[in-house]
């Protein structure tokens, strides 16, 4: 993401009533801000919604399956029917409505968790290497290097191998996928907030006597509110897909907790006696990653002052060119 040319005037593209403007004139922004919407709210809903149905995610149920073919689940789709309404689990019986939800709670914890993490730490190494001395930014920078060019997921499977695995597994998620994924983040700040430095009200703010951390919290944090924003949603579907392979490598959440990645991996061995188990969790993995992408970029377009500016052009243009 490029830094903001001087000058540039960041407040009026960030208007909260204008960036709504701009995302309702994208419909696959708002068909991707609908579906994650039904997504959390079936999400927070979860325990309300399987009880529904009278099911839960750990129940065993034998009696669905064929034992004589390994575990299969008896009828047609997976033993989808009034009760299951998704089906059940090959080799355990398990409903899988159930767990695709509660499997969802977990995804979308980790990735939010992670998110946060990754910004927090990201704004405050980033401030810290454009406002501190020249020392400190060669520090911080290098630091940075390291951090962009480690192959976080080789790492994060090194680190939640050999921690124990009495550990809760999402809060250890979200520490090392936080911990590992933050030098994008800080690159992005220290940018900005070079660009935002040479900026009028800044040198204002510095000729009337301001220190660094007035001039951070007044004047840089709000112009900083846009990049920032963006790029938390560009890393919330890269986290997900982050968790997800973790699970399916084994070393993530553990059973019997749910997981989109955990039932992925399981399903390797089911695809041909259960295409249901592979399909559905995939398909919610694709799905959710998918409208984040896209609503992460319409974000991004929508707080783009150039993008306003386009719009307001076009805007006057129809007005213009409208017969009388």
């Amino acid at each position: 993401m490029a830094p903001l040319p001087p000058g540039a005037a960041p407040g009026p593209a960030a208007g909260g009533r204008g960036v709504g403007r701009r995302l309702l004139a994208r419909p696959a922004a708002v068909v991707s801000a609908a579906v994650l919407a039904v997504l959390v709210l079936a999400t927070l809903a979860a325990p309300l919604l399987t009880a529904l149905g009278g099911q839960d995610p750990f129940t065993y149920h034998d009696d669905l399956i064929d034992s004589a073919s390994g575990g299969a689940p008896l009828g047609a789709f997976g033993g989808a029917g009034a009760e299951h309404w998704l089906g059940v689990e090959p080799g355990t019986g398990r409903d899988l409505f159930a767990r695709l939800l509660h499997g969802a709670r977990v995804s979308l914890l980790v990735a939010v968790g992670s998110t946060t993490l990754q910004v927090a730490a990201g704004v405050v190494i980033g401030l810290t290497a454009a406002l501190g001395s020249r020392w400190a930014d060669q520090v911080l920078g290098r630091i940075t290097d390291v951090m962009v060019a480690l192959p976080m997921l080789i790492l994060a499977v090194a680190l939640t191998a050999v921690v124990p695995e009495d550990f809760p597994r999402p809060a250890l998620l979200i520490l090392v996928i936080g911990l590992l994924g933050w030098g994008g983040t800080a690159r992005v700040v220290r940018a900005q907030t070079q660009a935002l430095w040479r900026l009028d009200h800044v040198e204002a703010a510095r000729l009337g006597g301001s220190g660094p951390l007035r001039i951070a919290r007044r004047e840089l944090l709000p112009s900083l509110a846009a990049p920032v924003i963006t790029y938390a949603a560009i890393l919330l579907p890269t986290n997900i897909v982050v968790e997800a392979s973790l699970s399916f490598l084994g070393i993530g959440v553990q059973p019997p907790t749910p997981s989109w990645g955990q039932m992925l991996s399981t399903a390797t061995t089911w695809f041909r006696a259960d295409p249901m188990y592979v399909l559905l969790p995939a398909g919610f993995l694709f799905v959710t990653v998918l409208a984040f992408t896209v609503l992460g970029d319409a974000v991004r377009a929508a707080l783009d002052p150039r993008e306003a500016g386009r719009l307001r052009a076009g805007t006057r243009r129809e007005k213009t060119e409208k017969p009388a």
